[in-house]
Formats: structure tokens, C-alpha cells, sequence
């Protein structure tokens, strides 16, 4: 049994004590992204759909650092700041998931890192 960190440059640096993602065996589980711009370390302009989409370009990269993508995820956990956003943000997700469609739960939360709109995180097969 082996449990491993994941890291990509091409997602957002932790603004806290914890990893991008964790690999355990045949499971990777990422951290909450937010639409952080990984060059800049600013948020996205703009409302869910921009924000929802650098969220998800920011997860797709961590995926990937683990050796995975998005076809393989099995789990998604999405916490948006207003539950009014959950069309607009199920569009976007749309594109990235396609057919796959993973098991979810979606969660209206008070408040997100740097005043984001939305966060995500997931749990994908290697």
C-alpha cells in the first residue's frame, strides 16, 4: 500500500497544509480547487461559467499529475456560493464529463476560498 502526493504546475500552488492530491494504490483524491489562475495566483474575472471552467481546468491538471483524467473520475464534490448558480455551473461541468458522468453531490456553502463561486473536488480511478 502506497500513498504518494501529487503536484502539477499546471494547477494552483495549496494556499494551506495540504497536497494537490494524494495517490493511495489505485485512488487518487484531490483537494477542493478553486478558479485559480495558476500563472497569476488570482481568481478568474468573471461569473460561475468563467470561474467554473478554470475549476475545472485546474482539476483536470491534478488528475492528470496522478496519472489519470477526467473519464476516470468516480466522485465530484461541488460546493457553490449560491445554489442559484447550479444551472449555469452544470453546463460548464457538462463539457468536461461528457458521457462519463460520475456519482455527485452538490452543496450550496456560506463562504469559499478568496471569495470564490465555486470549489471542487474529486476522487478518480488510476
Amino acid at each position: 500500500m502506497a500513498k504518494n502526493t501529487v503536484y502539477s504546475k499546471n494547477a494552483p500552488e495549496p494556499i494551506g497544509p495540504y497536497s494537490q492530491a494524494i495517490k493511495f494504490n489505485n485512488l487518487l483524491f484531490t483537494s477542493g480547487q478553486i478558479p485559480i489562475v495558476p500563472k497569476t495566483g488570482n481568481l478568474v474575472v468573471g461569473g460561475i461559467k468563467e470561474q467554473g471552467r478554470q475549476t475545472l481546468e485546474n482539476l483536470k491538471a491534478v488528475i492528470e499529475a496522478g496519472g489519470s483524467d477526467l473519464s476516470k473520475v468516480i466522485k465530484v464534490n461541488l460546493f457553490l456560493a449560491n445554489m442559484d448558480d447550479f444551472a449555469a455551473m452544470n453546463e460548464v461541468y457538462a463539457e468536461y464529463f461528457g458521457e462519463s458522468k460520475p456519482a455527485r453531490s452538490a452543496l450550496e456553502a456560506s463562504k469559499l476560498p478568496k471569495g470564490a463561486l465555486v470549489e471542487i473536488d474529486a476522487i478518480a480511478f488510476v
